[in-house]
């Protein structure tokens, strides 16, 4: 009997294992677009003091989340809608940002993802924080981005601010 029972732990260990591992090296297409939205607000915000290097570094690595042909609409209330249409408009628009300001911390918050059926594509709900400098309130928009699947990437196509009550 007790060497069922010893059988019967080691079974359940290895079958946890495995079930681990498994969402480890083959995590969900939800998983993977959380985690790359986390990676994307670290990028996207300015440490105090940034040197120039790490900017253009950061401005590459910030592009690279978005597809080729990507279109960010930016609609803030009280200030001027701005359309960027590919990773060029973006690189000048981030170098520019970099540029004008000294600090920038960005959060994506309320991260709600549907993956679509033949998980090809993915829209992803969001709220984006932006604390900047001399700022008390951080800006805050409701943001959809639309994610593509390219190879193994989620490449994000489209990201257009939500119109909300206020």
């Amino acid at each position: 009997m007790k060497t069922w029972l010893v059988r019967l732990v080691l079974v359940g260990a290895l079958g946890s294992i495995g079930f681990w591992a498994w969402g480890f090296l083959f995590p969900s297409p939800e998983r993977v677009i959380r985690k790359e939205l986390d990676a994307l607000a670290r990028i996207a915000s300015i440490a105090p003091n940034e040197a120039p290097l790490t900017k253009l570094a950061k401005t590459q690595k910030l592009v690279s989340f978005f597809a080729g042909d990507a279109q960010v609409t930016v609609d803030v209330p009280g200030r001027v809608t701005q359309t960027f249409n590919g990773r060029e408009d973006l690189q000048q628009a981030a170098l520019g940002a970099r540029a004008l300001l000294n600090n920038l911390q960005v959060q994506l918050l309320d991260v709600l993802v549907t993956v679509g059926a033949d998980k090809q594509y993915a829209v992803a709900n969001l709220t984006a924080t932006a604390t900047l400098p001399g700022e008390k309130i951080p800006e805050v928009q409701e943001l959809k981005m639309i994610f593509k699947k390219a190879d193994r990437d989620w490449l994000i196509t489209s990201v257009e601010t939500v119109k909300t009550l206020r």
